[in-house]
């Protein structure tokens, strides 16, 4: 028991004498797509081994209840600015409602500014038009893609400072080995850094090198959903095998920060964005991905720091994706400078293990126009009704009739906090997208981010990592609604696909007044490719190469107005399939 209390007050002694020296610890954090609580052998999932992820839990603190929210860019959202993501301008996954309103302050612009090299590594997902590019929100380096899903994992187009560039191998390896030469770099260069490392797995489509998959091809699976009978089997054991090469990588940046002498210099966090994509076991939970139920919004949280954060410390209190930004903050020295108050609190208090006053506190959730909130005992859902999560963690027994004053009081403490957010927290106008603003040279427009008129039809209902196609008649439109924000001339650049028997078509695009015409004089009809790696059938697009298309330069004044394509001329069945627009500046 003395041996406990003199660790306690060696590691807070630590932590203020590493404030004194001046040595900004660096960070580095590990964040999952889809993985869920349960997708962890440290919390009792027998199927796999987990290592490394493990390792952080032993060697640092672990917290039992952490929230995030039920899907991808709303936790990014919060976690990038320790605000809920209604506030942020974020109230979707595509189609534009990703992004961060221009006026919030980022987690990547406050190190950035306090003297950290940054690097971002894997998938953003909160924007892809300058300003919400990386690069302008904070991060020097960036390499991955900034959609919510991509289509193909092995060596697939990604994005390397704005620029199209072609990944190397499976692009979870390919992420980490980038990040890891960020981080050689800094240290060579003695500069703290804040390397990012947002995977993309095991977020579909169900692809992991054949090392990893043969462990579970054939592997008789133990662990199972509370109901079992949802389970896909091939899609549960491409998830795992998927963790399993997470885990891996997170293995390679920790042995290199060991090898690097940078171990006790560098706090180290993991966790998951949402909770699992798929039915298999999760701790008797309630939901998935997408569910506001404790299933879709509990997820893994370690953080590590040798020497200053306890090992095996073990968090009972409810923290969530907003708690970070503070946290790191506070744990760095390093100044917030927010000009919007925000909703996450430091959890050094917790993490150092101080006798302190600790303030109950309740976590909202809302997705897709449902709302739940989450207190120390309670769980309110969706539907209204009531959980007491220490009797009953599984939410089975719905207590709403029996306590009617906890619900009234709980349904009140909801009604206050949807009246803090911009439309109560239900969907906003979609915002045009930006183009021309200061700092960036390409300005993509993706398929995702645009809409049809006419016969054009999407490559998939899910947008992301889509393409336009079906383009056969002179009225069909493709158009974005965008917002010029610095006028000039900006070379058009449009990446397509069209076969030999179609090419000829005449095309215009059109701003206003403005036009460029151009004819397609080349072909290139490469094949779909996906389906051949996928270890289960995907729901989303397949994808193809798609070639550059110059179609010349426009003039685009300042203004908002909508950039239109259309046909002027269609010699063929078909005019091109459309991946993406790029007006260079």
């Amino acid at each position: 028991m003395l041996k406990k209390y003199f660790i306690r007050i060696a590691a807070c002694l630590a932590v203020s004498n590493s404030f004194a020296s001046g040595k900004p610890p660096n960070v580095v954090i590990f964040l999952a797509d889809d993985q869920g609580w349960g997708d962890l052998r440290v919390h009792g999932n027998t199927d796999l081994n987990t290592p490394n992820i493990d390792s952080l839990a032993k060697d640092g603190a672990s917290f039992d209840r952490f929230f995030v929210c039920a899907v991808c860019a709303p936790t990014r959202a919060e976690f990038f600015t320790g605000r809920y993501h209604p506030k942020t301008g974020v109230s979707g996954v595509s189609t534009g409602r990703e992004r961060l309103n221009i006026d919030e302050y980022t987690l990547g612009e406050a190190f950035k500014k306090a003297g950290y090299a940054t690097g971002a590594f894997g998938k953003w997902h909160n924007g892809t038009q300058y300003p919400n590019h990386p690069n302008t929100r904070g991060y020097d380096e960036f390499y991955g893609f900034t959609s919510g899903h991509w289509g193909h994992y092995f060596s697939p187009a990604l994005d390397h400072n704005g620029r199209v560039v072609k990944g190397d191998g499976y692009i979870t390896d390919d992420l980490t080995t980038k990040a890891m030469g960020f981080i050689k770099k800094q240290t060579e260069a003695k500069k703290p850094f804040l390397a990012y490392l947002p995977y993309c797995t095991p977020h579909s489509p169900m692809q992991v090198p054949d090392e990893f998959w043969e462990r579970f091809r054939d592997k008789d699976l133990k662990m199972v959903h509370r109901e079992a009978r949802r389970e896909k089997q091939a899609h549960k054991r491409a998830s795992l095998a998927m963790v399993e090469n997470v885990d891996w990588n997170v293995g390679r940046v920790l042995k290199q920060l060991e090898d690097l002498g940078l171990e006790d210099d560098t706090i180290v966090i993991y966790f998951s964005d949402n909770g699992p994509n798929g039915h298999r076991w999760n701790g008797d939970m309630r939901g998935k991905k997408g569910s506001t139920d404790e299933g879709g919004l509990r997820v893994p949280f370690f953080i590590r720091w040798p020497g200053k954060i306890p090992e095996g410390h073990r968090v009972a209190k409810l923290a969530g994706a907003i708690d970070i930004f503070p946290t790191l903050a506070d744990l760095t020295g390093i100044q917030r400078d927010e000009p919007k108050p925000i909703d996450g609190v430091s959890l050094k208090p917790l993490l150092m293990e101080k006798k302190t006053e600790w303030k109950e506190r309740t976590i909202y959730s809302t997705w897709a126009n449902r709302f739940s909130l989450r207190t120390s005992q309670y769980r309110l859902s969706d539907k209204g009704e009531l959980f007491d999560m220490i009797a009953d963690p599984g939410q089975r027994k719905n207590l709403a009739k029996k306590r009617p004053q906890i619900i009234d009081q709980l349904n009140a403490e909801m009604v206050q906090w949807r009246s803090t957010l911009p439309n109560k927290g239900e969907r906003m106008t979609i915002r045009p997208f930006l183009v021309g603003y200061p700092g960036g040279i390409d300005n993509q427009l993706p398929s995702r981010d645009g809409n049809s008129e006419g016969g054009i039809e999407r490559s998939s209902i899910h947008p992301n990592c889509s393409f336009f196609l079906n383009w056969t008649k002179p009225e069909d439109r493709i158009f974005w609604e965008v917002d010029v924000v610095t006028a000039g001339e900006y070379e058009v650049e449009l990446h397509y696909t069209c076969p030999e028997r179609d090419i000829g078509s005449t095309i215009e695009l059109s701003f206003g007044d403005q036009k460029v015409t151009a004819q397609v004089t080349i072909a290139h009809d490469p094949p779909l490719v996906g389906a051949a790696q996928d270890r289960f059938v995907r729901n989303e697009s397949l994808v193809k190469d798609f070639r550059i298309f110059k179609m010349g330069k426009i003039n685009l004044p300042k203004g908002k107005g909508r950039l239109s394509l259309r046909a002027l001329e269609i010699p063929g069945l078909q005019v091109m399939d459309v991946r993406l627009l790029n007006l260079r500046k």
